[in-house]
């Protein structure tokens, strides 16, 4: 199982990494843009999202995560502050609380009647908030 979650997030960061973005901002957006859009259904949702936590208990559950987007996603907040596309914030910190955002999102798509829609919906939100922490 930990092999399966490990590949399929693994694709979705190596399909991120290989895009071309104007920013590392926009690095960013387009990476929560591709996440949401992955929940909406298929293996994605059931592997990572339902059945991973459940199988793999959770010091593994939290060594994936880590892996593939807490870390990653800390190191895309370090780029975007040191190329001033975001304020000064303490990187981690919202990496934590950007992970918790998506990871709610998710399961939020998972059980909507239209996971369609309330991924687009989520989608707006979260970019709105990404772009709110650029410099005024």
């Amino acid at each position: 199982m930990a092999e399966a979650a490990g590949e399929v997030a693994q694709q979705l960061v190596d399909e991120q990494l290989a895009a071309e973005a104007e920013s590392p901002l926009a690095e960013i957006r387009d990476g929560v843009s591709a996440f949401l859009d992955v929940c909406v259904g298929g293996d994605f949702q059931r592997i990572v999202l339902v059945d991973g936590p459940r199988v793999l208990g959770s010091d593994a559950w939290e060594e994936l995560v880590d892996r593939y987007g807490r870390q990653l996603l800390e190191e895309w907040l370090d780029r975007c502050v040191e190329s001033g596309d975001l304020e000064s914030v303490p990187t981690r910190s919202l990496a934590r609380l950007l992970i918790a955002m998506l990871t709610e999102a998710s399961l939020a798509i998972a059980a909507a009647l239209d996971p369609a829609a309330t991924r687009a919906e989520l989608g707006v939100v979260l970019d709105r908030l990404l772009t709110g922490l650029r410099p005024a």
